[in-house]
């Protein structure tokens, strides 16, 4: 698994949520913030994004909006038009898109959007997804992959052929890739540069493969053919925090995966992300996460994992 595909998979807290709404002009939908990761896609026609401060967005069919920050926002025919409250039922809808809204009169001018959130772990936000902006917007056909999974995406809403569903949920997921790398394209960070550089990259390749071997820097910087000064360096400055800072890091990011979704002892998920020791790991786990593994798990819980 990659580092992307290995960082979503572990902040993931739940299946996608994920509706459609077909509105006719005049209409207007206020979305509240979410814990995770806010999107849009105009499937059809055209409407306004207008979120915080910022001046209101023009959106056009194949436009993709993804609110990182979870931030309250409105979508609606025209800036000026007043919106009511849209809620995703995290209860029913799932990544279900059987799912419809209906705003606005017949008559007028016809949007159809795919809105939903991506349940994302947020206590702790990973280092490659905190330096996205509140609000990222993909005009239509600026990337290849991006417009072609719109694009399906627009015939599967629409003609509801058996095994819809599924197909929407797979590129429902795959979006997010999308997005992230489309962004990154246009705005390289450190993190994308780590994830190419020749020493740094198959560093956090293996840091990520094998979280509980007891890695130093010496080892990570010798497999990586740079020595260990120049190692530290050259991760430091990339990735934003020392190798072995990030690596304790990733431990608990997975520790936290595995309490949210599987029913085994503490001691077993110590083990796993390399912690000798309950205690230690209980300690680091709280340090990092502001409650104790168990409370953590309880807050969180496997139930609340499961798709319905």
């Amino acid at each position: 698994m990659d580092v992307l595909t290995d960082v979503l998979a572990a902040l993931e807290t739940g299946p996608t949520l994920c509706a459609r709404t077909r509105a006719h002009a005049p209409w207007g939908l206020r979305f509240g913030g979410n814990q995770g990761f806010g999107f849009h896609v105009v499937l059809q026609g055209t409407c306004w994004l207008s979120s915080g401060d910022d001046q209101p967005r023009a959106l056009r069919a194949g436009d993709v909006v993804l609110l990182a920050g979870g931030t309250e926002h409105t979508l609606a025919d025209a800036p000026t038009t007043p919106a009511v409250t849209f809620r995703l039922d995290r209860e029913r809808q799932s990544t279900r898109i059987g799912h419809e809204h209906v705003a606005g009169v017949a008559g007028g001018a016809r949007t159809v959007l795919l809105s939903g959130a991506y349940r994302l772990e947020k206590r702790r936000p990973h280092p490659l997804l905190a330096t996205l902006p509140d609000v990222v917007h993909l005009p239509n056909r600026r990337r290849n992959g991006l417009h072609a999974a719109v694009d399906l995406l627009g015939a599967e809403v629409e003609e509801q052929e058996p095994g819809a569903e599924a197909i929407v949920s797979s590129l429902v997921g795959a979006l997010l890739v999308y997005i992230l790398r489309a962004w990154q394209e246009d705005h390289p960070s450190g993190w994308s540069r780590a994830l190419a550089d020749p020493a740094v990259g198959p560093s956090l390749h293996r840091m990520h493969r094998d979280p509980a071997r007891p890695w130093t820097v010496e080892q990570l910087g010798a497999a990586a053919g740079v020595s260990r000064a120049t190692f530290t360096r050259r991760f430091t400055a990339l990735v934003g925090e020392p190798p072995l800072t990030y690596l304790t890091r990733w431990r608990l990011t997975s520790a936290a995966r595995m309490l949210r979704q599987q029913d085994v002892p503490l001691s077993v998920v110590a083990h796993s992300v390399g912690y000798t020791s309950e205690f230690a790991f209980a300690k680091a786990f709280k340090r990092e996460y502001g409650l104790a593994p168990g409370t953590y798990r309880r807050v969180t819980g496997i139930t609340d994992f499961r798709p319905d």
